[in-house]
């Protein structure tokens, strides 16, 4: 599908990533691991940022250890990570910008869900500081029998969850990993933020700087006047 076609296509459920996307956390996680690596008196090693963007927190902590010559700390580099990242989300919890804009224009006319590679209680968290969480039908995140991102799991679930086919759902995404999780899955995707190289961004049906961009919002609109009136 071209930038031009999807936007004549309204979706039945919006997908929603929640680090990077909805929550301005990357740089939480950017400044949780380098807090995990001083802890641990380590250096990062050179392009780690990019390579542990997305990544599973656990999967992340074991990357961490692994490349610079622990693996013996895998277990507490981990446990280091997810404890300096809530403290620090804690502390300044910020919503992307036109996040909440565009939550707020979509909840009442569509399911609306968020598929996670963090736990819970740190998406509910994140959610709730920033008056977000209620607008969510349901939060998906990676565990139990739902595999990570790239995994399709998460995002198959929450169409699921939503009563809709993947292919009537959009993603809302900024990583190369989310992308093509929800590819994987079956979703229409829209990536956001600076867009990456690479093949895999090519995936993503539509690229915008921000989820304040004009043609975004234009296009949302035509969403709710597809789904009828208000839901509930």
């Amino acid at each position: 599908m071209t930038d031009h076609s999807i936007l004549t296509w309204s979706p039945a459920a919006v997908v929603f990533d929640c680090d990077g996307t909805l929550m301005d956390t990357e740089r939480h996680w950017q400044d949780a691991r380098n807090l995990v690596f001083r802890e641990f008196g380590l250096k990062p090693p050179i392009g780690f940022a990019a390579r542990a963007q997305g990544v599973h927190y656990t999967e992340c902590g074991s990357l961490m250890a692994r490349e610079t010559g622990k693996p013996e700390l895998t277990y507490d580099m981990t446990h280091s990570l997810l404890r300096n990242f809530m403290d620090l989300v804690d502390a300044d919890p910020v919503t992307m910008p036109g996040a909440a804009a565009l939550v707020g224009l979509t909840t009442r006319h569509l399911p609306l869900a968020v598929a996670s590679n963090c736990p819970l209680e740190v998406v509910e968290s994140c959610l709730r500081r920033a008056g977000l969480l209620g607008h969510f039908n349901h939060v998906v995140v990676a565990g139990g029998s739902l595999r990570p991102k790239p995994r399709p799991d998460v995002y198959a679930a929450a169409a699921k969850l939503c009563g809709v086919q993947p292919r009537e759902a959009l993603a809302v995404e900024d990583s190369l990993t989310g992308i093509e999780s929800a590819r994987r899955a079956g979703l229409r995707v829209l990536g956001v933020g600076p867009r990456p190289a690479g093949r895999t961004a090519e995936r993503a049906d539509l690229w915008v700087d921000t989820l304040s961009d004009r043609k975004l919002v234009s296009w949302a609109r035509t969403w709710i006047t597809e789904a009828g009136p208000p839901l509930g």
